[in-house]
């Protein structure tokens, strides 16, 4: 899921720098979304792991 998250980054990053703002915003957000979905599974599969 990390690397879906840095390849909508860098979609972003090359959309924002060829000027297609709209497609740049919408990489980036999907980017974002995707980055905090892995790091709630991240900090729960840590807690998970201990436990067991």
């Amino acid at each position: 899921m990390l690397n879906y998250a840095i390849i909508f980054l860098l979609i972003a990053i090359v959309a924002g720098v060829l000027g297609f703002g709209i497609i740049a915003g919408t990489a980036a957000s999907i980017a974002r979304i995707l980055f905090l979905i892995f790091l709630v599974l991240f900090i729960v599969s840590l807690f998970r792991g201990r436990s067991a």
